[in-house]
């Protein structure tokens, strides 16, 4: 079992009155943490043309990781597919993978927000077709010598040879939970990442489908199950909320705003007692004993990626609980 952290979206709350080049610091001092404490994985997250400076630029961010990280993998979760000349995508990732000397996951979805494909105008009815395409373009550009592909929504020369070639074979990770997104990770992805709301129950019942769809359709090669999830670690259950709570729901409402289209003040009371279940904090024992779960689920090589980034908590806090993470709940596992 696997155990990562992020995601670092770099977003301002109001009350946040630090530089953007600070918040990035931020990024890069905990990515160092994160590193030092022996984690697995960390991961950085994309949205665009939001008040709060959401991360947008996710290849340079993880570009900047990998120079203050040796042994982490690092990747989106999740870059969105549709909006990128995946051609530029290709070249952008092998880059990170170099820089990172072969630690780089491209993690990919089809995007939901109809603000973000209209701005960039691509149609929203495409984003399967694109995801698709993407992904088959990604792979092309990284294999020896030419592309020897006709993307359908890139005008590029299938005899061009896109350059520079990862260091490694970079895995292509899927997000989405519905049976059609499940699926299709299964037959074109390396790996497929459960979104944070999904029951530990929901992901197991997806990844048996995963494995019935590959094996029926001969699908060949190694596959990885991510799962996200909320939490914190310090030292009671108490503390751990009070510490995340805050950058924890400021999160939730924006992701809802994004998602609605419609401003969300303050969550509803349900929401938050929603929200705070969903969530997995608490002492290095306690949420050790649940994150346990997803092995009993999954199998021993599930790779959960539990989220201790929450805006505006303070770097000493984060940086605290991603210690406690690696030194004492990852060895628990």
């Amino acid at each position: 079992m696997e155990l990562g952290t992020g995601l670092f979206t770099c977003q301002r709350r109001p009350d946040d009155e630090r530089p953007t080049a600070e918040i990035y610091d931020e990024m890069l001092e905990l990515g160092r943490v994160i590193d030092d404490a022996g984690l697995d994985s960390a991961w950085v997250s994309e949205h665009h043309f939001l008040d709060d400076e959401y991360l947008s630029g996710v290849t340079p961010a993880l570009g900047a990781l990998s120079a203050v990280t040796e042994d982490v993998e690092l990747g989106p979760c999740i870059a969105l597919a549709p909006l990128y000349d995946a051609v530029r995508l290709a070249e952008d990732i092998a880059t990170v993978d170099q820089l990172a000397d072969g630690r780089a996951t491209l993690g990919l979805a089809i995007g939901s927000n109809p603000r973000e494909f209209e701005a960039f105008g691509v149609p929203t009815e495409e984003r399967v077709e694109r995801l698709t395409d993407a992904v088959a373009l990604v792979r092309a550009a990284w294999s020896p010598g030419p592309l020897d592909y006709d993307p359908a929504f890139h005008d590029v020369d299938p005899d061009v040879t896109v350059t520079p070639k990862p260091a490694h074979d970079v895995p292509v990770m899927l997000g989405g939970a519905a049976k059609p997104a499940v699926r299709r990770a299964a037959r074109i992805g390396d790996a497929w990442c459960a979104p944070s709301a999904l029951s530990v129950e929901g992901v197991g019942k997806r990844a048996e489908d995963i494995e019935r769809v590959r094996e029926a359709e001969d699908v060949d090669g190694d596959f990885q199950v991510y799962v996200l999830r909320h939490g914190f670690v310090a030292d009671s259950r108490e503390a751990a909320w009070d510490a995340m709570k805050d950058g924890y729901f400021f999160l939730q409402r924006r992701y809802e705003e994004i998602f609605s289209g419609d401003s969300v003040v303050e969550l509803s009371a349900d929401r938050k007692a929603e929200l705070k279940e969903q969530a997995i904090f608490g002492t290095p024992a306690q949420v050790a004993e649940e994150l346990s779960d997803y092995r009993e689920a999954v199998g021993e090589d599930v790779h959960v990626i539990l989220r201790t980034y929450h805006p505006g908590i303070g770097t000493d806090r984060m940086a605290t609980a991603i210690r406690r993470l690696g030194n004492d709940v990852k060895p628990a596992l």
